[in-house]
């Protein structure tokens, strides 16, 4: 199980925005620059994380991309889904249908990980970072 190199980006955006500060624009170049990335394919995920409502774009020479106001309550998947779509990760190749004994342990197991991304927020991971001495 992997995630794209894309929803990487996409949580370490989040998070640099949250951490910087939440209500002054980041330009796509500073966003590309801290990660090692290019600003073209960056662009491209922060659109889709503007889509989604996470984030906003402001354009002239201090614009960028900015958190949207409840910002707080975004969770690493919410990100994710954003990114990644919201299907399952695994899918029975035998057509078994529901009843599938193999399926029915993986959707468990991806049931609790995806629990645990709900719970797990940018804001609080932002918080933690900023009370490091």
């Amino acid at each position: 199980m992997k995630y794209s190199k894309a929803t990487n980006y996409a949580l370490h955006s989040m998070l640099f925005l949250a951490v910087a500060t939440p209500e002054k624009p980041i330009g796509v170049q500073q966003l590309a620059e801290k990660q090692n990335v290019s600003p073209t394919y960056l662009s491209k995920i922060l659109t889709k994380l503007v889509k989604a409502g996470m984030i906003e774009s402001a354009s002239g020479a201090s614009g960028g991309y900015r958190l949207k106001r409840n910002w707080e309550n975004i969770s690493f998947l919410d990100i994710i889904h954003a990114i990644e779509g919201t299907t399952s990760l695994f899918e029975c190749s035998l057509d078994h249908g529901p009843e599938c004994v193999i399926q029915k342990v993986v959707l468990a197991a991806e049931d609790q990980m995806e629990r645990r991304l709900r719970e797990q927020t940018i804001y609080d991971l932002a918080q933690s970072i900023k009370n490091v001495p």
